[in-house]
C-alpha cells in the first residue's frame, strides 16, 4: 500500500479542526484534513454556539466571521442562584469590549468554514474518511482510514487529533482523567413573552445550571439536571415542559410560549493527562470535554487551534524535523497549560459549588455573586477569563 506524506494531518473536520486548517493555509505546508462525516452542506445541525468575543476575533482573523448569515450579540450576562438572594450582571464595559460574546448557528458556522477549507490551495480536505488507527511509534506518524470502501494510509510530520478521544488512546503516554457528573443537558430553542434583547442568563439550581442564550427572536436553552430527571422532562408535552422551565427560571422574560425540538447529551469532564506525544498533539474535544456551564468548551478548543498554528508558524517549515518536533510540541504544551487548567477548574468549580445542598454553602455562593457584582476588578477578571481565557494577548 503506497503512503502519501504530508507535513500535517488533522483528524476531525469539525469547527476546531477546520479553524486550524484555515490558520495554516498561508504557510508553505502540506495539510490533510480528514472528516468522517459528509460534506458540510449535507450536515444540518441547528445547535446554537456561544462564541466569546475572543473567539469572534479569531474567526474574523480567519475570514470566517464576515460570511456568517446571522449572529446575536450578547451585551449582558445575568447570573443568579435559584431560591437565594444575590445576583451578578456582566456587561461589555466590565471587560472593555464591544460585546461579551455572540450566539451563532452551528451549521451556519460549519458550512461557512467548509466552503473556505475547500478553497485553500494547500489544503487536502477529505470527507467520509473514517480514521481507524494511528501510530506514533514510527519516525513519522501514520494514519489509517476508510473511505468509500477502501483502506488508505498516510504519514505526517505532525498528527493533530481535533475530534473525540478514542484514537488518542493509541498514542503512548496519553491517557484521560474522567469525571461523570451524572447529569444530562437538555437543549432546545424557546420563545418568551418578554424577551430581553442581547441578555444571556445563567441560573444556578441545585439540579444544575440553566442557561438561556439570546438567538435572534428566541432563546437557546441549555438546561442541566440529573439523568433520571432529564428522562422525565423529555417525556413531558410542550406546555408542561415550559411550565416547569418557568418554575425554575422565574419571571425575568415572562412566560415561555413555545419550545422547539428537544435533544439531550450526557455531561462529563474529560481531559487528557498530556496533550502531546511523539509527532502528535491533541486539541479541542480530543484534549478536553468540559461542562457547558459558562460556555467555555468550544472557545477553549478554538484557542487551542489558534495557538497551535501560531507555534507552528514560529519555525520555518524547512527546519529539520519541523513541524512536529519534540521541542515544538513541548513549547505548545507549556503555552496551553495555564489556560486549559484554569478553564477546567473554573467550570468544574461552578457546577460543584452551586449544587451542594447545604444552606450555608448556598448562602455563601449567593453572597459571592453579590460581592462579584459590587467589585469591578473581580467582574473584570471573570469577564476576561470567559472572553479570552487565561492569556488574552495572543489575539491582540
Amino acid at each position: 500500500m503506497s503512503e502519501q506524506q504530508f507535513d500535517i494531518v488533522i483528524v476531525g473536520g469539525g469547527p476546531v479542526g477546520m479553524a486550524l486548517a484555515l490558520a495554516l493555509r498561508d504557510y508553505d505546508l502540506t495539510v490533510l484534513l480528514l472528516e468522517a462525516r459528509a460534506l458540510p452542506e449535507k450536515v444540518d445541525d441547528p445547535r446554537p454556539l456561544a462564541l466569546s468575543h475572543g473567539s469572534q476575533l479569531i474567526l474574523q482573523r480567519l475570514g470566517i466571521w464576515q460570511n456568517l448569515v446571522q449572529s446575536t450579540p450578547i451585551t449582558t450576562i445575568h447570573i443568579s442562584n435559584h431560591g437565594h438572594f444575590g445576583h451578578a450582571i456582566l456587561t461589555p464595559e466590565d471587560a472593555g469590549v464591544p460585546a461579551l460574546g455572540y450566539v451563532v448557528n452551528y451549521h451556519d458556522l460549519y458550512h461557512s468554514m467548509g466552503r473556505m477549507v475547500r478553497e485553500g490551495s494547500n489544503l487536502d480536505y477529505q470527507t467520509n474518511a473514517l480514521v481507524t488507527a494511528v501510530r506514533t511509534d514510527l519516525p513519522l506518524a501514520q494514519v489509517t482510514y476508510q473511505q468509500h470502501g477502501m483502506t488508505r494510509q498516510v504519514r505526517a510530520k505532525l498528527l493533530v487529533l481535533a475530534d473525540g478521544g478514542k484514537l488518542a488512546e493509541q498514542i503512548d503516554g496519553i491517557g484521560y482523567q474522567t469525571h461523570d457528573y451524572q447529569q444530562t443537558a437538555i437543549v432546545a430553542n424557546v420563545r418568551a413573552e418578554l424577551p430581553q434583547p442581547g441578555t444571556a442568563y445563567e441560573r444556578f439550581t441545585l439540579n444544575g445550571p440553566l442557561a438561556l442564550l439570546p438567538s435572534g427572536d428566541e432563546y437557546a436553552l441549555v438546561w442541566t439536571m440529573p439523568i433520571a430527571e432529564a428522562v422525565k422532562k423529555l417525556k413531558l408535552d410542550d406546555s408542561h415542559f415550559l411550565q416547569q422551565l418557568h418554575e425554575q427560571f422565574g419571571d425575568r422574560v415572562g412566560n415561555f410560549t413555545h419550545v422547539g425540538q428537544r435533544s439531550s447529551f450526557p455531561l462529563i469532564l474529560k481531559h487528557a493527562s498530556e496533550i502531546a506525544g511523539h509527532r502528535a498533539v491533541l486539541i479541542g474535544n480530543a484534549a478536553q470535554t468540559l461542562h457547558p456551564v459558562a460556555g467555555q468548551g468550544f472557545n477553549l478548543g478554538l484557542r487551542d487551534a489558534w495557538e497551535l498554528a501560531s507555534e507552528i508558524s514560529r519555525v520555518p517549515p524547512d527546519t529539520p524535523g519541523e513541524p512536529g518536533s519534540a521541542r515544538m510540541l513541548a513549547a505548545y504544551s507549556r503555552r496551553r497549560q495555564s489556560d486549559k487548567r484554569t478553564s477546567r477548574i473554573f467550570t468544574d468549580s461552578l457546577v460543584k459549588l452551586f449544587t451542594v445542598d447545604l444552606s450555608l454553602v448556598q448562602s455563601c455562593s449567593s453572597l459571592g455573586l453579590t460581592a462579584l457584582d459590587c467589585l469591578p476588578p473581580a467582574k473584570r477578571l471573570v469577564a476576561h477569563q470567559m472572553i479570552f481565557g487565561t492569556k488574552g494577548w495572543f489575539i491582540g
